[in-house]
């Protein structure tokens, strides 16, 4: 999944009544929650969570690889996270010989921690809100989107810069609200962090696909890694010589367990939100999007599981991916069920009816401003919807294809051949295109993926708009109509392609 992640405090206060839920930044607790807080039941203060001067909550709560959350729970750098979030990892150190998958991992000693290259651990240094320096010089009117984007990235970039100037932190820039605030993340990126323990998958992944997504549930769903930093306690890439990180602050853990009506407070890293789409993003989200990425994924998880089932070798390679692709394919089957359930298109028109009411009722600046936003969204819908449609058959059906995907990674090193760039840079690029080859071959089954790309690819082909379907693809569908058809067209690709016979 490719996603910005954003930073944020999910606080919710279950009472038995309601939840008293939100998605809260921690720079503004003092500012806006922590006195409602408080009297909800908190015994921290804002500071205890969120601060820059002296060791908090924050500093105990890390950016997991690209996509998840990881505490850390004692001064030598041990981290706690999911079992689904640690499962690659769990998966790249698996063999038929040491299948720790199914059998579960324990390092006994700090030398049996297990190092994972690429993995990285993020703490959150300090954020800032830099809304009026990213929109210095940025015309609210009268430019094209795409012009206004670059002048933004610019000034982005220009801030993220200046922050890390003189330092070992890393900064990024990221957009709330929808562009209409920006806020600054300082991090510090750590790429030394080992697997210490896992339980097996009977425990880690209890229920599976059934339960994901859905609670109450009953798995251990964690998995144990330490962080690892130079001698200054700084980040540093793998070496044995390397000790625990030390952390500015931990979690303690509490045995006293909890009572019905106690304050939670849930802090990590979502993802990010779809709150202020219109009626027409929600439909198009549950008419096309979601029902096309559905249907592919269906079946290239119904291909992935027969394999797994009859192979070992073959399950061990491809545990990690078919997690990854189940999970977002029940997410939105469940998302699907949730926005009829809700009936969310009319409730957003009923919400976008009052907005038109309040537009057209007001003075003329204020019609002139907000009244034609409705039916311009509309359209810009319309207009994009089969874009959309196209968009999602090639993520899910053309790349879903390993071949098709490993191939298409290499088409910037094709580029540099072709530009006939100096032979230092063309080898440090091949060198580093061996090894990225190297370890996707590794988890690889040639017949997996030939019948996988023997069903996507008339999904493909049907599913995208025609206008939008490239002409050779139109061609093989006229030529290898039928599913034999497609069979016969992938076996002779496979058979000749260079990636699969060298």
């Amino acid at each position: 999944m490719k996603t910005f992640l954003l930073f944020a405090l999910a606080l919710l206060h279950f009472l038995p009544a309601r939840a008293d839920e939100g998605l809260w930044l921690p720079l503004l607790l003092k500012q806006l929650n922590e006195a409602d807080m408080q009297k909800k039941g908190l015994r921290l203060t804002a500071d205890q969570i969120y601060s820059v001067n002296q060791g908090s909550l924050k500093d105990a709560v890390v950016q997991f690889g690209g996509g998840c959350t990881g505490e850390i729970v004692s001064g030598q750098g041990l981290l706690l996270t999911n079992h689904h979030c640690g499962y690659s990892q769990i998966q790249q150190h698996s063999s038929l010989a040491n299948d720790y998958l199914t059998q579960g991992y324990w390092a006994m000693r700090r030398d049996q921690e297990l190092p994972n290259p690429g993995l990285t651990a993020t703490f959150i240094i300090r954020m800032e809100d830099v809304t009026s320096q990213v929109l210095a010089g940025v015309p609210t009117r009268g430019i094209a989107e795409a012009d206004r984007e670059q002048l933004v990235q610019a000034n982005s970039q220009r801030v993220a810069r200046a922050a890390v100037q003189g330092t070992h932190y890393q900064a990024f820039v990221r957009p709330f609200y929808e562009g209409n605030e920006y806020y600054l993340f300082l991090t510090e990126v750590f790429g030394d962090v080992r697997l210490v323990g896992a339980p097996p998958s009977s425990i880690g992944k209890f229920g599976g696909d059934t339960d994901n997504w859905a609670w109450p549930r009953h798995t251990g769903d964690f998995s144990v890694f330490r962080i690892y930093a130079g001698p200054d306690n700084k980040p540093a890439p793998y070496s044995k010589a390397n000790v625990p990180f030390k952390p500015r602050h931990h979690l303690p853990i509490s045995l006293a367990g909890v009572r019905p009506g106690d304050f939670t407070l849930v802090y990590g890293f979502p993802g990010r939100t779809s709150e202020y789409l219109t009626s027409w993003g929600v439909e198009e989200t549950y008419s096309a999007s979601n029902p096309a990425k559905i249907k592919v994924r269906d079946a290239k998880l119904k291909i992935l599981a027969t394999d797994m089932a009859a192979s070992d070798k073959v399950r061990i390679q491809y545990a990690a991916k078919y997690a990854g692709l189940a999970n977002y394919w029940k997410k939105w089957m469940g998302e699907n069920r949730g926005l009829k359930k809700l009936d969310a298109v009319t409730r957003k028109q009923e919400q976008e009816a009052t907005f038109q009411q309040w537009a057209n009722s007001g003075d003329e600046a204020r019609r002139a401003a907000y009244g034609p936003l409705l039916p311009q969204m509309q359209r810009a819908y319309a207009a994009g919807r089969d874009y959309i449609l196209a968009r999602d058959y090639v993520t899910e059906a053309a790349l879903g294809i390993e071949l098709v995907a490993v191939a298409n990674s290499l088409l910037p090193l094709a580029d540099l051949v072709t530009n006939k760039v100096p032979a230092a840079e063309l080898a440090t690029a091949v060198a580093k295109a061996k090894k990225g080859t190297a370890n996707f071959f590794r988890n690889y089954s040639l017949p997996t993926d030939q019948k996988v790309a023997a069903a996507l690819l008339p999904l493909y082909a049907a599913g995208t708009p025609a206008t939008l379907l490239p002409a050779y693809v139109k061609g093989l569908g006229q030529q290898y109509a039928g599913p034999e058809g497609w069979r016969g067209y992938v076996a002779q690709l496979y058979g000749k392609s260079r990636l699969t016979t060298n």
